[in-house]
């Protein structure tokens, strides 16, 4: 399945619909080699950002923000061939948007406060210089501008050789 049908039929299906499938892209593209729960946490940044309004008010509109996340960064003609890593990453994207739905003190939340994140092994951003909230995997997770005040949030457990809590 190419990048351009899975961006395509998100177009043109309702928002609602829309959002999950923007969302299971977002995850395969950006850490489909990564644990579930890097995953869930790049599936957070993503809702984080919808949450602020600051780059759309869809899960769509924040993922194809220029720039912002794979599915404006990668060519349009990628075919998305792994089929286990897509079904994880469409399971991924439904639990987060239902945990999601709670209010934001019962969120089960990985990266409490998180607004962007890097592969700081293959890139540098500008922003890297922003406290970090966790690395899981190959991911750094950073609060580079408060889109909201973080909730208390519940830690899930995890290896301690896979993820790093960050002081605040």
């Amino acid at each position: 399945m190419k990048l351009s049908f899975v961006l395509w039929l998100a177009s043109i299906l309702p928002q609602p619909a829309a959002d999950p499938l923007c969302l299971a892209t977002t995850v395969y593209l950006e850490a489909r080699n990564q644990s579930e729960l890097g995953q869930r946490a790049v599936a957070e940044v993503a809702l984080r950002r919808r949450d602020s309004g600051q780059w759309g008010d869809s899960v769509c509109e924040v993922v194809t923000a220029r720039k912002q996340f794979a599915p404006t960064i990668v060519n349009p003609g990628l075919r998305m061939k792994n089929l286990k890593a897509w079904e994880q990453a469409v399971e991924v994207a439904f639990q987060a948007q239902s945990d999601w739905r709670l209010p934001p003190g019962e969120r089960r939340e990985v990266v409490p406060g998180a607004s962007h994140f890097a592969a700081l092994d293959l890139a540098n951003p500008a922003w890297a210089s922003a406290p970090q909230v966790a690395t899981i995997g190959d991911h750094t997770f950073f609060r580079v501008q408060r889109l909201s005040p973080p909730a208390p949030a519940l830690v899930v457990a995890s290896s301690p050789a896979t993820t790093q809590r960050m002081a605040p």
